[in-house]
């Protein structure tokens, strides 16, 4: 198999025969065998009904249907891992992406890069004060956390490598941070710009909650990417710091007590230097049991802590 599209979906019935419609003139014209997996999440709008029609008339297609709504980083996660295709294509099913950019993605691809990230220029020109200039500060702050720099992280089409697609790991909000969680992995990846439509039929799934779960994944990336085998190193710095500044501070007010007599029974700054001290224990005896924890995990089931590329 050259080429697998997934497509997860939730209540998304009235788009679903348009895109199919689209994906099949645009995979036909490759000259490549390919695949069209349509994941499932839990849809209770009769859509499952539809793809079963459409499983029938096309050997192209398959369907895979989650027992529950599990969020589109499972659906995603679940497409990814079970995509027969040399090459694995995301793809939303909402109208927004235009398959016709799936060459743009493969030629990308053929250049050598590990991952190729759609980028929707034309995404919220006409609200550029609510919607265009909030997602372009959103991308921006991503970007500087992660250390990989993209303009678009909220993009559902991308192209995969299947060995990068097979490896990657999804859960809570993390289709998000692909691209981060791949650069972790050594993927090399690039950036192509694609059209953007308005949604054909529905309404978005998507609530302020997501902000917030966004945000907490974030932290959540960053902090896997840059200390998980090295925990001592955020929360023992922390620690230090706010350690070093309770002991000044209590330093301070002993010599006060001591050499110039005063009187500190009553101010509340002696239990908040003596507070600073215990919580700079803390976080420092904190970052040792995570170290721990990081060397039980990954000695427990022999999870490397390097990925090798290649060998001569």
């Amino acid at each position: 198999m050259d080429v697998s599209v997934v497509v997860p979906l939730f209540n998304e019935r009235e788009n679903l025969t348009p895109l199919y419609r689209e994906l099949d003139q645009v995979l036909r014209g490759l000259g490549r065998s390919y695949e069209i997996i349509f994941v499932d999440d839990g849809s209770i709008d009769g859509g499952a009904e539809l793809l079963r029609d459409l499983r029938s008339r096309d050997e192209h297609v398959r369907v895979i249907r989650l027992a529950r709504n599990s969020g589109q980083t499972a659906a995603l996660a679940c497409g990814l891992h079970h995509a027969n295709g040399e090459i694995v294509v995301a793809i939303d099913a909402d109208g927004e992406n235009d398959p016709a950019d799936i060459p743009a993605l493969l030629a990308r691809l053929d250049d050598g890069f590990d991952l190729v990230s759609g980028w929707r220029i034309d995404r919220w020109r006409a609200s550029r004060l609510t919607r265009r200039l909030p997602s372009q500060a959103a991308n921006a702050l991503i970007s500087w956390i992660t250390g990989v720099a993209l303009h678009d992280y909220g993009c559902t089409l991308k192209a995969y490598r299947r060995g990068l697609a097979q490896q990657l790991m999804l859960y809570g909000e993390m289709h998000r941070f692909v691209p981060a969680i791949a650069a972790e992995q050594g993927a090399r990846i690039a950036e192509v710009a694609v059209n953007f439509r308005p949604r054909r039929a529905g309404r978005s799934n998507y609530g302020p909650g997501r902000i917030v779960r966004t945000l907490l994944d974030l932290m959540t990336v960053r902090f896997l990417s840059g200390y998980s085998t090295r925990p001592i190193q955020f929360f023992g710095l922390i620690g230090l710091i706010i350690g070093a500044l309770g002991t000044a501070w209590t330093a301070i007010l002993v010599f006060e007590k001591v050499v110039l007599g005063h009187q500190l029974g009553s101010r509340p700054a002696l239990w908040l230097a003596v507070l600073l001290v215990v919580v700079g224990v803390q976080l420092v005896s904190l970052g040792l049991i995570g170290e721990m924890l990081a060397r039980t995990y990954h000695e427990s089931q022999g999870k490397p802590v390097y990925i090798i590329k290649e060998e001569f």
